[in-house]
């Protein structure tokens, strides 16, 4: 994609029209100008991030190595639920695209009464009768610490976020469109700062200027949905996410009810999908009476619970294990899978940071081996402030449990097909990180041994520039091949392209010992006595070892 940068605004990706498997997709530039959706295997692969890792580097004086603990907490590691959320944000972005193509009837009509009610200030919005929303958002509650922010995160930034559209098949179509905003729920706990929040973060994106023309004076709640509906028409928002949402405030926000409406308005009435994200501490702004309109537009909500302790457990933390910066490696085993989980109770945050610290403890202490018995020390001297919730976790008892809202989750009973699918993609993603694993380790291995035929070659009097031209071509033609046949191949290579050609004879015909015996017979001499007569043999009558 090309990029370009946008006056006073962020950077942004030319628009390309991809053609469309669906066929209500097609005709809509801002579905065509969307990346291709993804099957499972190419999310995996695009939204995986393994941190850099050498393992010499377990050899670095301490100082160093405490540091490069922390690329820990750069990796990411997809799991079912990742894949499920990218599926589903795949879709709500293209659903509530539908209804909202640039070039269809209504469209333009929408766009004219947004304006007027801009300009009158009209908080009804849903004067447009020929419009129907396909928007189709829905609501993520889940324990703290599970990394719902990360993944959200993760997965918008496999889209481009700001989309210049010039030309459309031959028809002029100027326009910047916007197809994700994440915004987090503001510091005053109020409708109004999530409002503003939104005109700022606009113009970051687009370099326009709604926060000084809008944002400032007296404008009421109602005044600000009036203009954020018509800023997301104008920018061809694809899809608002909002974090953090138990922060929100029902006091500073004027109660349930207009929490309620703020948000059910941006999708009946603009069409524009919003995704909720929160703890379980945010359930009561949402009431049952939300959530069940939202789970009928066919989404559902989504309860991010921790983890148990089974194939996603033992898949994650062997995608960390490899990052082991003590000098004594030590290799993954049931006993520090069952004891993180034991010490962390399946929340992934808390895990990263017990394998971290426990690192950091063998290093400092100068054991330089992680054992199980470390991470719970670690976790008994390290985790003071979360010990209590996470006991309470481990005793099982609900009411214990429910003292903190962060953590108390819903029980809900997920759909049979989930399931299937769910087990379906905990194999494949296992099966695809082993081959991962496998991969890095050939090229580990492959890298390696290219370094010591080089070396052994460099030894032998071969030009080293040649001798790794001839070492990568020959990897790359062939593939992995161990050192013995890596030396050879490589030596025939190299006095095959120093080979003189025919034409070119550096050796005479006349000092050709094969041209002179030829020759000799002819005369019926024997190869002896030509080779002698013309000095290719030495005679005994000038052997440093004669003695007579």
């Amino acid at each position: 994609m090309n990029r370009v940068i946008i006056p006073n605004g962020s950077d942004a990706v030319v628009a390309e029209y991809g053609e469309q498997v669906i066929e209500e997709y097609s005709g809509n530039p801002f579905i065509e100008a969307l990346p291709s959706i993804l099957s499972t295997e190419v999310a995996i692969e695009k939204m995986a991030i393994y941190a850099e890792y050498n393992s010499k580097e377990r050899m670095l004086d301490k100082h160093y190595r405490i540091h490069l603990v922390q690329r820990l907490f750069q990796c990411f590691q997809p799991l079912w639920i990742h894949l499920d959320l990218e599926s589903r944000i795949s879709r709500v972005i293209r659903q509530g695209y539908l209804a909202r193509n640039p070039f269809r009837a209504g469209y333009a009509q929408g766009l004219q009464e947004g304006h007027r009610n801009i300009k009158g200030l009209q908080s009804e919005l849903s004067n447009n009768s020929a419009f129907r929303t396909t928007a189709a958002g829905f609501t993520i509650i889940g324990v703290s610490g599970m990394g719902k922010t990360t993944a959200i995160n993760r997965i918008l930034s496999l889209y481009p976020q700001v989309i210049v559209h010039k030309d459309y098949n031959g028809i002029n179509f100027s326009m910047y469109q916007l197809a994700w905003l994440k915004l987090d729920c503001p510091f005053d706990s109020s409708l109004r700062g999530l409002a503003l929040e939104f005109f700022r973060k606009v113009d970051d994106l687009l370099g326009t200027e709604y926060h000084k023309k809008f944002g400032l004076g007296r404008k009421t709640i109602n005044d600000m949905l009036v203009i954020m509906s018509q800023i997301a028409r104008n920018t061809g928002l694809g899809v608002l996410v909002i974090d953090e949402i138990q922060h929100l405030s029902k006091a500073k926000s004027g109660g349930d009810q207009k929490m309620l409406n703020f948000f059910v308005t941006l999708v009946n009435t603009i069409g524009v999908p919003v995704i909720l994200v929160g703890t379980p501490a945010g359930l009561s702004i949402l009431q049952s009476e939300f959530r069940q309109a939202r789970r009928g537009s066919g989404q559902g909500d989504m309860i991010w619970d921790r983890l148990k302790n089974n194939q996603n457990w033992e898949l994650l933390i062997n995608a960390l294990w490899g990052y082991q910066w003590t000098k004594k490696q030590i290799p993954f085993t049931g006993d520090f899978k069952n004891i993180l989980y034991e010490e962390s109770q399946g929340i992934i945050d808390i895990a990263v940071k017990l394998y971290a610290m426990g690192q950091i403890d063998a290093i400092m202490t100068g054991r330089e081996e992680i054992t199980p018995e470390t991470i719970s020390q670690v976790a008994n001297k390290h985790l003071q402030l979360v010990k209590p919730m996470i006991q309470a976790l481990k005793s099982g008892n609900i009411s214990k449990i429910a003292k903190f809202e962060d953590i108390s989750t819903l029980d809900l009973d997920f759909l049979g097909f989930m399931e299937r699918e769910r087990a379906s993609i905990d194999l494949q993603m296992k099966m695809e990180a082993m081959k991962r694993t496998q991969m890095k380790k050939e090229q580990e291995m492959r890298i390696s041994i290219k370094d010591k035929v080089i070396l052994k070659l460099i030894e032998l009097d071969f030009e080293p520039r040649e001798v790794q031209r001839v070492i990568e071509e020959i990897i790359e033609d062939q593939g992995n091949l161990d050192i013995n046949e890596l030396v050879v191949k490589a030596i025939q290579r190299i006095s095959a392209l120093n080979k003189p050609k025919k034409k070119q004879k550096e050796i005479s015909e006349e000092n050709d010992i094969r041209m002179l015996v030829i020759e000799g017979r002819k005369e019926n001499r024997t190869a002896y006595e030509v080779l002698g007569n013309n000095g290719h043999i030495k005679s005994h009558d000038s052997d440093f070892g004669q003695t007579g």
